[in-house]
């Protein structure tokens, strides 16, 4: 009797135990899904807010991320030493190469943008593209027709840029008339990107070694635009199209042309047909379109050598040498202050 007794209970316990594993499997695609957002994106989340962001209270450098559709997004800022809370501050947004990163964007010893911060007073914020690494190495941004893994999984980064600013905005005094944004090579194509998605916010764009690569194009009011290349880029070619120097042009796109992007927003802003030459040194000129609507630029500065660089930068390969000619960021601080 005993032993029928304790194989009565058994049989019993272990019943409620296989009714209490199958509800619960039973709900655990619901939990999974709740509120769409998957177990994995809440746990992204949770690791995000786990580390609360150090407050900005004085110039320097800061590590700043953000989850955007499940992607936990990166960038740096830098304040310069100058910026005051109480005075709103102009903002440019440096976007990188593709198959680089935020990290190596803000070195200075390359491309000295956080020299220039400090000596004109505008914060600097260094976005990191679309990566399939965590470490966010390699990444690249959705440009339109290019570039790489960005365009192929169709990132929508122009909505991290809008989240990314208005985190920005919330911490620190911006000159909300006074945002700009910059970039080498794919980067640059991401600044036209911006210019025909969000000319409401984007005064200026200055692109450097990267052309007008949009699938399509209405900006809501006219932008300035200051383009910057060198005549014997071998990359992003001056008349159109890859150089040979990229191992898989699938990851690229048969580039459009310098005087076709210039030819573009001449059109696009409504600008005068005949530029004037507004720099003329040994090695580089500068020319600038006028009498546009809402009284925008159209600038073209183009440097004889360099190949695919930041003239006035530095690079730590082999490849030629940027021109020194000019100063990509003395050229494109002047025209964004005007």
């Amino acid at each position: 009797m005993t032993n029928l007794s304790t194989l009565h209970k058994s049989r019993t316990l272990c019943l409620v135990i296989g009714c209490f594993l199958s509800g619960l499997l039973l709900t655990l695609p619901v939990l999974a899904t709740s509120g769409d957002k998957t177990i994995r994106e809440r746990i992204k989340e949770r690791r995000s807010d786990a580390q609360p962001d150090v407050p900005i209270t004085k110039p320097g450098d800061y590590e700043r991320s953000l989850l955007h559709y499940g992607v936990n997004r990166h960038y740096r800022i830098h304040v310069p030493r100058a910026y005051n809370p109480a005075t709103p501050t102009p903002l440019v947004v440096a976007f990188h190469g593709g198959g680089g990163d935020s990290d190596y964007m803000a070195q200075d010893k390359y491309y000295g943008l956080i020299s220039k911060s400090d000596a004109a007073g505008f914060v600097v914020v260094f976005p990191n593209g679309y990566s399939k690494f965590r470490s966010g190495k390699f990444a690249t941004w959705n440009a339109g027709a290019c570039c790489a893994n960005a365009r192929d999984k169709n990132s929508d980064d122009v909505g991290f840029v809008r989240a990314m600013l208005r985190k920005v905005s919330a911490e620190l005094m911006i000159d909300r008339q006074r945002i700009y944004a910059t970039g080498m090579s794919n980067g640059g194509m991401m600044s036209y990107r911006l210019a025909c998605e969000m000319a409401d916010t984007f005064a200026a764009i200055a692109a450097v070694a990267g052309t007008d690569n949009t699938l399509s194009c209405a900006p809501r009011k006219p932008v300035s635009i200051l383009h910057i290349h060198a005549a014997n880029d071998d990359r992003v070619l001056f008349n159109g199209g890859a150089g040979e120097k990229f191992r898989d042009e699938s990851k690229v796109t048969d580039f459009i042309s310098v005087p076709a992007t210039i030819a573009k927003w001449v059109k696009q802003n409504q600008c005068g047909s005949q530029p004037r030459r507004v720099l003329e040194k040994p090695g580089a000129y500068c020319e600038q379109y006028s009498h546009c609507a809402g009284a925008v630029k159209v600038q073209l500065c183009v440097t004889e050598t360099g190949g695919h660089s930041w003239p006035g930068g530095s690079k730590p390969r082999g490849d030629e040498p940027p021109s020194q000619a000019i100063s990509a960021n003395d050229v494109m601080w002047d025209f964004f202050s005007q």
